[in-house]
């Protein structure tokens, strides 16, 4: 499984929507659930799913599904 694959289960699972639903384009504006609640969740998700240690201050800049394997491949995860 590809990091991808990895973090679009877990947004899947954190937001309760259907994998299929997630591309590699998805933005947080895509998906109703992705609120501010929903995105705490999804860093929180993120922490455990990839095993990092996230600052609250990178929350905001996390808010596409492109933007957050940039991140995580930035901090040297791989699938």
């Amino acid at each position: 499984m590809n990091l991808f694959d990895q973090l679009r289960n877990a947004i899947a699972m954190t937001l309760k929507v259907p994998p299929s639903k997630i591309t590699e384009h998805t933005k947080d504006e895509d998906i109703g659930a992705w609120d501010s609640l929903g995105h705490t969740n999804l860093m929180m998700m993120l922490e455990q799913t990839f095993g990092v240690a996230l600052e609250v201050e990178d929350f905001p800049r996390l808010t596409s599904v492109a933007a957050i394997i940039e991140y995580l491949e930035k901090r040297g995860v791989s699938a």
